[in-house]
């Protein structure tokens, strides 16, 4: 999870996914939205791809890149699982948190 965490904390991964998670873009079409270098937006498209978040699809010379959408629920549910507070504990941490200031 903290390695997931280290990798979505780029902004932008971040608006990487956002623009590849409704439509498959290649390189070219991303470098222009973000108005970064295509050799940039490889190397951000690498890391999420060795993370599982990204999937590539080859289409005649240029390869599209998609969000995988069941990675991306996976991530989704741990990372809620990990945020979610209790209501009792919800009332016992907050009572710590001005209890220290």
């Amino acid at each position: 999870m903290a390695r997931l965490f280290k990798i979505l904390s780029v902004g932008t991964r971040i608006r990487i996914l956002n623009l590849i998670k409704e439509r498959a873009l290649c390189v070219n079409a991303l470098s222009q939205a973000l108005k970064i270098t295509p050799a940039a937006v490889s190397q951000h498209l690498r890391v999420l791809r060795d993370a599982g978040l990204v999937t590539a699809e080859k289409r005649g010379y240029f390869v599209h890149y998609k969000a995988n959408a069941a990675r991306m629920k996976e991530i989704n549910r741990a990372a809620s699982q990990l945020l979610e507070m209790k209501k009792g504990k919800q009332k016992e941490n907050s009572g710590r948190l001005s209890e220290s200031k």
